[in-house]
């Protein structure tokens, strides 16, 4: 399959610090690709190197098969879509999508065609003439990802372009980009620090920690499987397992995780597939569709539960703060996890 994008061993240096570290990266034609991680992990780094705002300080980054380092912005086949939107408030909204054509020279009625197809492709057909005070912020959004899509790139690049939404409407834009990706078969790559969305939209998630990469894999993959305590940790909620207590319970050192789903109380004998651990039922969170049960353990660590409540069974019901309880999982719902980071893929 072509790779529109190729990082091969990339760094980004400013002064002692190593913003991106040594990252190699195959991100395949027509994908939904996100890079998750939290602030400083080198996501947003990676992306201005792909959009040519930055330059790499070593290694190949290659767009298409052709090599990228040293090009301008403006020779890249690449649109950015920005979280601030950066709309031309005096500009209508026709205005706004066409004003990078016009900067190319294309003909004013060639130009205003493909901004009409553009604002139809983001669903805002007939509110051209509009300015962008008079819309909402899901609309200005739109604005922008079809002012990027008038280009008619080969990819586009979207840097956290959810992050000033509320939560409904986030979840709403979340849908609409993920169809748009499938119906123009193009290269989408999404920066965030939000696990959700990363998981929500994406064929495959970069989690980036520290400049490097710790784990390539598809959403499930990445939740089910976390290759090391930093994924296990960042994405979803999980019970990391470390040290005498690891040994204990697995018979090895090797830290282990465990979601709060795959945990439950003991309510008969011991399985010979389980394993079993008591502690204080420190807190418990009603969450609605579930209950979250924090069970302290006695060597200080927390021990997090989940369980599924519905309309006939509310768990929170049936325990309180200060119980000795004891909890189970069947082990081959524990997972080995690594401490060290892994760089590329």
């Amino acid at each position: 399959m072509t790779l529109a994008v190729q990082f091969t061993n990339v760094s980004r240096q400013f002064g002692e610090v190593k913003a991106v570290d040594r990252v190699s990266i195959d991100i395949q034609d027509g994908e939904f690709f996100s890079m998750l991680g939290p602030s400083g992990s080198g996501k947003t780094t990676c992306l201005r190197l792909i959009a040519g705002f930055e330059q790499p300080s070593a290694g190949s980054i290659r767009i298409h098969g052709e090599e990228a380092a040293g090009l301008p912005p403006y020779q890249r086949d690449v649109n950015t879509v920005f979280q601030d939107y950066a709309l031309f408030p005096h500009m209508n909204v026709r205005d706004n999508v066409a004003y990078g054509l016009k900067v190319k020279g294309v003909a004013k009625g060639e130009r205003l065609k493909r901004a009409e197809e553009a604002l139809d492709m983001v669903a805002l057909g007939g509110y051209g003439e509009r300015k962008p005070v008079q819309l909402s912020g899901g609309q200005r959004q739109r604005v922008a990802l079809a002012r990027a899509l008038v280009n008619r790139p080969r990819v586009l690049l979207l840097d956290e372009p959810l992050g000033a939404l509320d939560l409904k409407l986030r979840e709403q834009m979340q849908g609409e980009l993920k169809k748009l990706q499938r119906q123009l078969g193009i290269t989408f790559i999404f920066v965030t620090h939000d696990q959700t969305e990363a998981l929500s939209m994406s064929d495959r998630v970069a989690v980036f920690n520290k400049g490097r990469i710790e784990q390539v894999d598809s959403p499930r993959n990445l939740y089910m499987k976390p290759s090391t305590t930093f994924v296990a940790e960042f994405v979803g909620t999980s019970n990391v397992i470390r040290g005498d207590l690891a040994r204990e319970l697995s018979g090895n050192p090797q830290p282990f995780s465990i979601r709060p789903e795959h945990v439950r109380f003991a309510n008969g004998p011991l399985a010979s597939h389980e394993i079993e651990i008591t502690g204080l039922l420190h807190d418990i969170q009603y969450q609605g569709s579930a209950t979250r049960y924090e069970l302290k353990l006695d060597n200080g660590q927390t021990l997090n539960i989940s369980q599924a409540n519905n309309q006939w069974l509310d768990t929170s019901a049936q325990h309180q703060t200060g119980q000795r309880m004891t909890a189970r999982w069947a082990r081959e719902a524990m997972i080995p996890l690594h401490d060290t980071l892994a760089s590329g893929v």
